[in-house]
């Protein structure tokens, strides 16, 4: 009997953990641009964020006013910087960035990854590649310096999928040769530090090269016949998983597989230009609601089954400054009017409201200048083919029905409210007593 109960007891303390990851969703974040004219103040973005269920936030500055609005949220921020030369170079460059863009405002403001360039690859300067690893390395030195190292705030920097020379199959995954002996060091850096390895995948521009319902379906986590990995033979139902695991498998072929892998930007545009396939209002939502139930599902993907990699929704707001095509200033999840675009469920509860976490006051240093950030197109998955500066770059279940089923007693207790759910364990401790 003792036992059984004891079971019982384990049971809703795992489904409890279950029901906080569900309402908390600590996986998914949103990237905040700035390159626009009309947003809100920082203090009613902050605001806006505590309201969702979105638990990070990426910068591709460090702006000081986003950075103390987002102080005593508990929302885990990640800053960037782009000068990539600059920290490479001066060492004393990098203490003295870290001083003023870090130090006053950690912890209060979580800032947990700095992102050192963003999608450098892409300028196909070699000479800027190679500097990527000293700037990232003279940061890592300056927040060891500052206390800040062992893991407190992490160091890494962003990539384009078109690292990758072959994505399709999966299995097939490879980084490009050209680019293999700096991203070698870069992988190192990685696991040295425990930091992860940043991509940037995007269905959406895998869809305007091959525009067929079935890729459509494909791409958005909706019903298809998936598509079998010729060499591993596992049946892949959506793009993102396909993505995500041809990364994986250029990790492995590296022998860089325990590198943990962050999805830096995805996301949907709801409108561009004619020429634009799948740049709808319908698409948008489907996909950012769908790829947030296959992350709620715990899935994972075939090559990494069970584990969710924490994922960054492109993007908060529309940025109506920034260049090229029409999609690229219409991904926004928000309206300057703080209004959503289209609903995906990121809205909390009262109940998860009244649970948001406080941090101790931040110390603010004098304004700066935010930086500006450069997105620029990762290809297809299958074969990367050349990018321009205005683009953006399987699970085997249906994403619809993609939740564990579980068993009666632990449904039950997953379904319960926190105060019934204490007052259940309770009686069980009460019994066993």
């Amino acid at each position: 009997m003792a036992a059984s109960l004891y079971t019982l007891i384990l049971l809703f303390f795992s489904c409890l953990h279950a029901l906080h990851q569900a309402k908390s969703q600590p996986f998914i974040g949103v990237n905040y641009g700035q390159v626009a004219d009309n947003l809100p103040p920082p203090s009613a973005t902050a605001k806006l964020l505590q309201s969702t269920t979105i638990q990070k936030v990426r910068l591709y500055g460090s702006d000081p006013a986003t950075i103390k609005a987002l102080a005593n949220t508990g929302i885990e921020i990640v800053i960037g910087t782009n000068d990539v030369p600059g920290l490479a170079s001066d060492p004393n460059l990098a203490g003295s960035w870290v001083e003023t863009n870090v130090v006053p405002y950690y912890p209060a403001s979580k800032i947990i990854l700095i992102a050192v360039g963003n999608e450098v690859t892409t300028f196909g300067d070699r000479n800027l590649m190679s500097q990527l690893l000293p700037a990232m390395r003279n940061v890592q030195s300056a927040l060891e310096a500052a206390s800040l190292g062992g893991g407190k705030i992490k160091v890494s920097t962003v990539h384009v999928m078109s690292v990758l020379g072959q994505s399709d199959p999966p299995s097939a995954g490879v980084f490009a040769p050209d680019h293999a002996d700096i991203l070698k060091g870069l992988l190192e850096f990685n696991r040295e530090t425990g930091s992860p390895f940043a991509v940037n995948p995007y269905p959406f521009f895998a869809y305007q090269s091959d525009p067929r319902p079935d890729t459509l379906a494909y791409c958005l986590f909706e019903p298809n016949p998936g598509r079998v990995d010729s060499n591993s033979k596992i049946k892949y139902m959506n793009m993102f998983d396909a993505q995500v695991d041809a990364v994986y498998s250029a990790l492995s072929k590296m022998g860089f597989k325990d590198v943990e892998i962050v999805v830096a930007e995805t996301g949907w545009p709801y409108k561009g230009d004619p020429t634009e396939a799948g740049a709808t209002i319908e698409n948008a939502r489907a996909y950012n609601k769908n790829l947030i139930g296959h992350l709620k599902s715990m899935a994972g993907t075939p090559l990494m089954p069970g584990k969710v990699i924490d994922t960054y929704l492109f993007a908060l707001y529309d940025e109506n400054l920034k260049p090229g095509k029409g999609s690229e200033r219409a991904f926004g999840l928000f309206k300057p009017d703080l209004t959503m675009t289209y609903d995906i469920g990121l809205t909390k509860t009262a109940n998860q409201t009244s649970m948001a976490p406080q941090s101790p006051t931040p110390r603010f240093p004098p304004s700066a200048a935010p930086t500006s950030q450069t997105l620029l197109a990762p290809p297809q998955t299958i074969l990367p083919s050349p990018t321009s500066p205005s683009d953006k770059n399987s699970g085997q279940t249906d994403v619809h029905n993609s939740t564990p089923r579980t068993a009666s007693v632990a449904h039950l207790c997953c379904s319960l409210s926190i105060s019934t759910m204490m007052l259940f364990v309770s009686i069980l401790y009460a019994l066993i007593i």
